[in-house]
Formats: structure tokens, sequence, C-alpha cells
């Protein structure tokens, strides 16, 4: 019996990554994902039951590191503006620099590749950010609208920020950034 090994599975995800970023979801065959990763195709079975299984993996990893740095030193008790001002930056700064990464969790927010109880579950990763809407909400400070539409006027406008950056449209500077969160922020308060 052939025992797993931590590099394959992760070589196995990175190539993934790569590919879906580079040529979209149903562009990254599993034939491409194990020559892309050095292994031979049949290998990806001892890791993934298929390609679904493989994506939904793959989405909840990139999730938890996406939340991770979201939520780097934040300050549950910061008033609303200030923890909301913090969390912003820090996905702006994630989504800016791990450019992969964020476009894949832009193709996973819009496509049914995901399961819908692993988009759930990944969703669980941002409970800090809509406990800190909802506190905002309470304290009169945050519209009282869906959060689907506080992400959608928030969040959301950074995967756009990021896609023109990459594709050498637009320069993503400082002052932008200080301007992005000023719309974010005007976009969300009562």
């Amino acid at each position: 019996m052939r025992t797993k090994s931590t590099d394959k599975y992760e070589a196995l995800l990175a190539a993934t990554l790569t590919l879906v970023h580079n040529q979209g979801f149903h562009d990254a065959p599993m034939s491409k994902i194990a020559r892309q990763a050095g292994v031979v195709p049949a290998t990806i079975y001892l890791y993934f039951h298929n390609k679904q299984d493989l994506v939904n993996k793959l989405y909840l990893q990139v999730k938890e590191q996406f939340c991770v740095a979201a939520f780097d030193n934040y300050d549950h008790q910061a008033p609303i503006k200030k923890g909301f001002e913090h969390i912003w930056h820090n996905i702006a700064h994630f989504k800016l620099n791990n450019v992969k990464e964020a476009a894949f969790l832009t193709q996973c927010d819009n496509t049914p590749m995901i399961d819908e109880n692993i988009r759930q579950e990944g969703l669980k990763h941002l409970q800090p950010l809509l406990d800190l809407w909802e506190r905002g909400k309470e304290e009169g400070i945050v519209k009282p609208v869906s959060p689907y539409l506080l992400y959608a006027y928030t969040v959301y406008p950074l995967s756009f920020l990021r896609a023109i950056q990459e594709k050498a449209l637009y320069g993503i500077t400082d002052d932008i950034l200080k301007q992005a969160f000023q719309s974010a922020w005007d976009a969300i308060r009562v």
C-alpha cells in the first residue's frame, strides 16, 4: 500500500491554485494538475476523491489563510470604525500581495464549483468581521443591511482593484488605498 506524502498533497494544491489562476477551473483538468505538481495522475486519487474534492479542500485552505491575515492583530474591543479599518487594510494587503490566492477566492465566489456546505464552512472564518458589523448595527454606526451587502460594498471592490493592478491598468498606492477605505466606510456607515 502506498503512503501519502505531505509534499505531494501540497504540490497538488499549489498546482491547482496556479492552473486555476492562469486558466480557470475548466481549463485545469486533473491531468494538467498532476503534470504541474510533478506526479502521475493516479497519485491525485490518493489524496482527493475527485476534482470537486480537490477544489473544495483548496478553497478551505486558502479561505483560512485569507482570514488569518484579515484578523491579524485585530482587537475585538476596538471602536467599530477603527476595527473595520484594521480588518479592511489587512484584507487589502492580502488581496494585493497574494494575487493567486485572492483571484482563486474571487473565482470561488462566482462559481458553483464549491459545494455549498464547504462555502458555509469557509464563511465561518469571517465571523469576527460579521460580529463587528453586527455590533456596529446595534450601536447605530453601520447600516442595518445584510452582511452580503456590507461585504459587496466594502471587501468585494478590492477584488476589482487587485484585478486591474494585476493587468497593469492601475497602480494601487497608499493614497488610493486610503481613498478606497474611505469609500468603503462611507458605503456602510449610517
